[in-house]
């Protein structure tokens, strides 16, 4: 669901499920949206009942998506400046429901 999402509104989706060697760290979707590459996350609950989907992102987390993306990043020669991190909060409802927020966390992102 995230995947066409992203690509609906116009993101061209490079990886998925991009795991760095040891397994303690993966990105859900690596991603480019015109000059800029976002390393997403996503979160998907059956209901909403404890609050978004995204809570569930804490500083340990977003500490090991950093990681991940920046070895992505130096094997992909990118600039450090030129990377954003998303989040995805699905609510599997009837409809469900998803929020993309761009630019979600970690200083020194791109903008």
């Amino acid at each position: 669901m995230a995947h066409r999402y992203l690509q609906r509104a116009g993101y061209a989706v490079i990886a998925r499920n991009y795991r760095v060697s040891g397994g303690e760290s993966e990105i859900d979707i690596v991603a480019r949206h015109e000059d800029i590459v976002v390393f997403v996350e996503v979160k998907a609950r059956s209901g909403s009942e404890y609050g978004s989907p995204d809570r569930a992102i804490g500083p340990q987390k977003q500490k090991n998506i950093v990681r991940a993306a920046r070895r992505y990043a130096t094997r992909a020669g990118l600039e450090w400046s030129q990377v954003r991190f998303d989040t995805i909060s699905i609510v599997l409802g009837d409809p469900p429901s998803l929020v993309h927020q761009q630019d979600a966390f970690f200083e020194g992102r791109a903008i």
